[in-house]
């Protein structure tokens, strides 16, 4: 979005027409700006207005009914954090003592908004002119914000009166002439590199600074909480937290969210830690049961805590896939009373039936069973489940789970049915 553009939406007229729309419809989407255009908008109003609509409604899995007062880039909206993880972020600097800090890559303002929200005077800065003033309008019911286009590494902290530091850094790089953008997975290339923003905490103690999942242990600092977050099974982000913001010191965690509704409507979110030291599970047979841990304990390296917990056993030393005996007392996903809770460590499965993998032996068993609809979940294996599925040709009326995946180095189908999450 240009400046130009991000002007006409913000005039009178064309925040009227934003919310005029009706609720976003794909299928509509050119209609609208067709419709629009006849009534006299301008072509690049009318197709920013329904863009902003589009961009809306994937929004509101992140920010909920604030979506509707904000806007948005793409890109900004890829890299935003949600609001339920943000205002855990501000938690960690209220209880770190944390009054004032600096948002150094603010990007639409999705942290600042928690920050503020919670209280915390921000210095909330993004090095491109346009998205800091998108934060700046999403922000603009929050005096407690003071949003500038800049680079955020050249505040005088000090000078600012600032406590803390967090900052997202960019892990996109554009395409280019209208290209889609690319994600980046090297630290070094982020927009600010990870060693610029770290080295503040010489200057400020208490940093905190999301990365992608994917980040690898190599070379995580050594004085640093590196924590995986999921939300609803999805592993959504890494986070590494210095100094007070990680009272529990440094070294790996997972962070397991879940949401649901109640019959009421109230909505609920159950949340668990895990935090241990790397544990050798056993690596056996296929038991009664499978359990798939959540994957931020995966990614944080903490299977062997979770076949522990589960009182369970590896089926494949590089398989993150706990097998039991007998099922294992875990908490449900929607316990009638919420006080307490804990989000579940894995979601399990009963196992039915096991065989090698072949397509002819897998197609007959199915079609033996009357199966047509078919889940297939997958780790450790390059089968790709929607080739599979078409070359199963599958028509009977019965739904069936199966995973494929090794078993003592051996590829292996595992028929199962599902525990819910457990």
């Amino acid at each position: 979005m240009d400046a130009a553009i991000l002007s006409k939406l913000l005039s009178p007229d064309g925040w009227a027409l934003l919310g005029a729309l009706p609720p976003y419809d794909e299928r509509h989407a050119m209609k609208t700006v067709t419709t629009l255009r006849a009534k006299g908008i301008a072509p690049d109003l009318a197709a920013a207005v329904v863009t902003q609509s589009r961009l809306r409604a994937r929004a509101r899995s992140k920010f909920g009914d604030f979506a509707d007062g904000m806007l948005f880039t793409a890109d900004g909206l890829e890299q935003a954090t949600r609001l339920l993880v943000a205002a855990l972020h501000a938690r960690r600097y209220l209880d770190a003592g944390v009054t004032a800090l600096a948002d150094l890559t603010c990007g639409i303002g999705a942290d600042s908004l928690a920050f503020a929200g919670t209280g915390l005077r921000v210095v909330a800065t993004d090095l491109d002119e346009c998205t800091a003033a998108i934060a700046q309008w999403n922000l603009r019911h929050f005096p407690e914000a003071d949003v500038r286009h800049t680079d955020g590494l050249s505040l005088d902290l000090r000078a600012e009166g600032v406590e803390g530091v967090y900052a997202d850094p960019a892990r996109r790089v554009s395409g280019g002439s209208g290209g889609r953008s690319r994600r980046v997975f090297d630290p070094r290339a982020y927009e600010p590199p990870l060693d610029a923003v770290w080295a503040l905490r010489e200057t400020v103690p208490a940093v905190g600074i999301k990365v992608g999942p994917g980040i690898a242990h190599d070379g995580l600092p050594a004085d640093a909480e590196t924590q995986w977050v999921s939300v609803n099974g999805d592993v959504v982000e890494a986070g590494l937290w210095f100094g007070p913001l990680a009272p529990d010191g440094p070294g790996r965690s997972a962070l397991l969210l879940r949401t649901f509704t109640d019959d009421d409507g109230k909505e609920h979110t159950l949340s668990r830690a895990v935090r241990g030291d790397d544990v050798t599970p056993d690596v056996g047979a296929v038991g009664q049961y499978l359990y798939e841990p959540d994957g931020a304990v995966i990614r944080a390296g903490l299977v062997g805590q979770a076949a522990a917990e589960l009182g369970g056993r590896l089926v494949d030393p590089t398989i993150a896939y706990v097998t039991t005996d007998d099922p294992a007392d875990l908490p449900p996903a929607r316990p009638a009373e919420t006080a307490g809770a804990q989000a579940p460590i894995a979601t399990g499965y009963r196992v039915l039936d096991t065989m090698p993998f072949g397509l002819k032996r897998l197609k007959s068993y199915l079609r033996d069973r009357n199966v047509g609809r078919i889940t297939i979940k997958k780790r450790g294996t390059a089968v790709v489940p929607e080739q599979l599925r078409k070359q199963l040709v599958l028509t009977g009326t019965e739904e069936a789970t199966i995973v494929l995946t090794r078993v003592a180095g051996n590829q292996q189908v595992l028929v199962v049915e599902p525990l819910g999450a457990a």
